[in-house]
């Protein structure tokens, strides 16, 4: 039965675990005055920005806005959900979780997903026993050492063989007391037309398992060791196995692609084993269908480059420009998931010479040419330009099919600054001016669905953005701009000093906030009556927002020293601000009055009246500055 974690178990797991000891196990951490640092193990650097404080129980990465506690750690790291990071710690510090009564139809859909997994590890070592110990496995076996596959490579993606005959696996799961109707539900096992019975899904065809990145096996992908169609087959979706979000190979891919910060995409098992075979492991394939924006939202945990590598110009070009669908035109969709990072993916098309699939070039060339091949491989925009070109010529006619091919992808592209800058690649290319491009681009843009425009045409740009959005996209440049200064100094104080609170509540300081994210930051100290600076850690789990939590984590950290007499004065500070501000709002609106009356007289006494107000308001600020 799946575990459902009380509130005061997540408090007594926080309360128990070391960050430094749980991050420690995967960052080199070197000790800072009160903190640790290292390197970022969710992005790429070559000086540590990455934080941890032991004393709040959190990290930051002022270089990438990631943040959060051991249990964000842990989900980000292992890319599990929150649940099962938590029963993880749980387990490894000896606190017991007990079980909470859940609804009948809750127990069902749970005791049927475990099923599903229990059901198909019978599965797997029914297909392994046949590949390894049996006469009729020595074919399949033969078939994949000729292809170039070691032991070690079988073992690891745990390699199988379905035998011929329509009941063999029905047989086995039968002994096992596994009722023919869970194994229909998993898919390996179809009623018969005439309703006389069950027969095997897989016959005659190697077996990959397909497992989760939690190391579940979800499904199963057969190959034919002839000729003969379908090529390859794979489990329907069930319950446990949805295609559009699991990736094969990458439990074993993820943490490669973090080391080598890419990802190598191919489409079928074999290529994807012979990358491995070949000692490039940052690498996965997609399982029968094209890459989804949930492939792409589960890649991002790991990495941000992508290699996208296919075997024919055609299936390139195809590939490619749903890519564009997916990476452009889903790229808001991403926006609101802590999963995705803040930037998007830098995706690149690698379309091999000569009809080569993967597995044939790195035979011929090796994995030294494959690296250094994709190292050059176009963006997607510059691939499809290249084609484009290719396919029609530079003749004027030709000029006029490209731009006709391309201006809605262009137009798809919600980021002004790149599709300027691929606007200005395709002009020059042909030699013709932008503006005729960027015409072509606006008639495109409104020949959009409002709905579809008003989410992903250029005009919402990041000048458009909310605060939040803004911190989504632009990491760590993102922390200057949510709210002013002061502002953030004030959440700051409130999360270091929280002693400081009942002041902040009492002179209503955060309804004077012009940002509305840390104006919500601060309400929510002020609901949970935040009292110690080391609850900051378990403060983090009453935040769902990702955005939120990334600036809670980044102010907390902030080397500011406060004590009772500076947060008075902070809060002071501000108070007067808003205060000048006011009164210099009614001036200006006293003024609006006696010009629209026209009486000078009362005109000239007011603007002496706010000349002088501007004078001591500078004279304040002078003090100010010299008493920091």
């Amino acid at each position: 039965m799946a575990i459902f974690i009380p509130e005061d178990k997540i408090s007594e797991i926080k309360n128990t675990v070391d960050i430094v000891e749980i991050v420690s196990e995967t960052v080199l951490l070197k000790k800072t005055g009160r903190n640790f640092v290292g390197l970022c193990p969710f992005h790429s650097e070559k000086t540590p920005s990455f934080t941890v404080s032991p004393e709040k129980q959190i990290f930051y990465c002022f270089g990438c806005g990631t943040g959060g506690n051991a249990i964000s750690f842990l989900m980000k790291q292992e890319g599990i959900s929150f649940p099962e990071a938590a029963k993880r710690l749980a387990k490894r510090y000896g606190i017991d979780i007990p079980t909470k009564t859940i609804s009948a139809e809750q127990r069902k859909q749970i005791s049927q997903k475990e099923s599903l997994l229990h059901l198909n590890r019978q599965a797997l070592n029914f297909f392994r026993q046949a590949l390894v110990e049996t006469v009729a496995g020595k074919r399949a076996l033969s078939y994949l050492k000729g292809r170039g596959f070691s032991d070690e490579i079988m073992d690891r993606f745990h390699l199988g063989y379905a035998p011929r005959g329509w009941d063999n696996l029905l047989r086995f799961l039968s002994k096992k007391h596994i009722s023919t109707a869970l194994a229909e539900t998993a898919g390996l096992v179809i009623a018969r037309k005439d309703k006389s019975g069950y027969y095997d899904r897989f016959r005659d065809r190697i077996i990959f398992p397909i497992l989760d990145v939690n190391m579940n096996i979800v499904g199963f992908g057969g190959r034919v060791l002839d000729d003969s169609e379908p090529k390859y087959l794979n489990s329907p979706e069930t319950p446990v196995y949805h295609k559009s979000r699991t990736l094969f190979g990458l439990c074993s891919a993820r943490d490669k692609c973090r080391v080598e910060n890419s990802v190598y995409i191919v489409e079928g098992y074999l290529d994807l084993l012979a990358l491995h075979q070949h000692g490039i492991e940052n690498s996965v394939a997609t399982l029968g269908t094209a890459l989804t924006a949930e492939h792409i939202r589960l890649l991002t945990r790991y990495t941000r480059r992508m290699v996208l590598v296919y075997d024919s110009d055609e299936a390139g070009i195809r590939s490619a420009q749903r890519c564009i669908d997916t990476f452009w035109k889903e790229h808001v969709d991403f926006q609101r998931e802590d999963v995705f990072r803040e930037e998007k993916a830098d995706t690149h098309i690698l379309v091999l010479p000569d009809g080569d699939d993967p597995d044939s070039y790195l035979l011929k060339y090796g994995p030294e040419a494959f690296v250094a091949t994709a190292a050059q491989a176009p963006g997607i925009i510059s691939f499809l330009i290249d084609r484009a070109i290719e396919k029609h010529g530079l003749s004027t006619e030709g000029k006029i099919q490209i731009v006709s091919d391309l201006h809605a992808t262009l137009a798809a592209i919600n980021d002004s600054v790149a599709r300027s800058l691929y606007v200005k690649q395709l002009s020059e290319r042909l030699d013709i001016d932008e503006a005729v491009v960027l015409e072509k681009i606006r008639v495109a843009a409104l020949r959009k669905p409002q709905a579809i425009s008003d989410r992903r045409s250029p005009s919402s740009s990041a000048s458009a953005m909310s605060a939040s959005e803004s911190l989504m996209t632009s990491g760590q440049k993102s922390l200057s701009e949510v709210g002013s200064r002061i502002e953030q100094q004030i959440i700051a104080m409130m999360l270091q000093f929280p002693q400081i609170l009942p002041q902040i509540e009492s002179r209503d300081v955060l309804e004077h906030f012009e940002s509305n994210i840390l104006k919500s930051i601060g309400h929510t100290l002020l609901h949970h009556k935040f009292k110690s600076a080391a609850q900051v850690s378990e403060l983090l789990n009453f935040i769902e927002e990702p955005e939120k939590k990334r600036l809670v984590a980044a102010l907390a950290l902030t080397d500011e020293s406060w004590d009772e007499n500076g947060c008075r004065k902070l809060i002071n500070q501000f108070v007067e601000t808003i205060q000048r501000r006011q009164k210099s709002k009614l001036m200006d609106d006293k003024i609006k009055a006696a010009e629209l009356k026209n009486d000078k007289q009362l005109l000239y006494k007011l603007l002496k009246e706010k000349q002088k107000i501007a004078i001591q308001s500078a004279k304040q600020k002078i003090t100010l500055l010299s008493n920091k």
